[in-house]
């Protein structure tokens, strides 16, 4: 596995909390983080039917385009009863013409359950692929899981996009219910981190 010895790395966002999320994590191995959005690049299409996929996309775009390795993540829900569904669709779940309404995507995919007669618990995962790729094409990837059910109806109002109705497994709360630094210790994201770290940084 390739150690990360550099100083700089982009990540492959324009989302500015989870670029701060991400400096706050490789905060001390002082690596200094920007973001593709703070560079003004634009976001590749993501044409991949595949979290790792999508991922590895945003990555080497980005490492291509700087010259400098590139850090991208690509995560969502996958459903069991409804075949892993919406996976990595997850935020197209949620598209409108007036923008992303997860309220509608939740609505949907208990509704696909209950057409579905699907058996409790209605078991499902968060997942999240990080890949970090370098200019010369090498990258890594490391998943995260978090393992849970679907519950309804939607409860809490922290967090975003599926938090209010993913339970996770050994808790009584929902991810919207729980306090957010509470839920980042245990999220899917937090899981791929920490392979991260321990594969690259340290």
């Amino acid at each position: 596995m390739r150690k990360f010895t550099e100083n700089r790395l982009i990540v492959a966002t324009h989302n500015k909390g989870k670029l701060e999320e991400i400096s706050a994590l490789l905060e001390p191995f002082s690596v200094h983080v920007t973001s593709v959005g703070e560079m003004g690049l634009p976001e590749p299409a993501e044409t991949e039917s595949t979290f790792v996929g999508n991922a590895r996309i945003k990555a080497h775009a980005a490492a291509q385009a700087t010259g400098l390795p590139a850090l991208a993540d690509d995560s969502g829900i996958s459903v069991d009863a409804l075949g892993g569904a919406p996976g990595v669709y997850t935020a197209d779940w949620a598209e409108t013409p007036q923008g992303r309404d997860f309220t509608l995507a939740m609505t949907r995919t208990w509704t696909a359950l209950e057409q579905a007669s699907a058996p409790y618990p209605r078991t499902a995962q968060f997942r999240c692929t990080l890949v970090l790729a370098w200019p010369d094409g090498h990258d890594e990837v490391f998943e995260g899981i978090m393992h849970g059910q679907v519950v309804w109806p939607m409860r809490g109002d922290q967090g975003h996009g599926y938090d209010p109705i993913f339970q996770p497994d050994g808790y009584t709360l929902t991810c919207g219910e729980m306090d957010r630094w509470k839920k980042n210790e245990i999220s899917h994201r937090a899981d791929a981190f920490r392979k991260l770290v321990k594969g690259c940084f340290t």
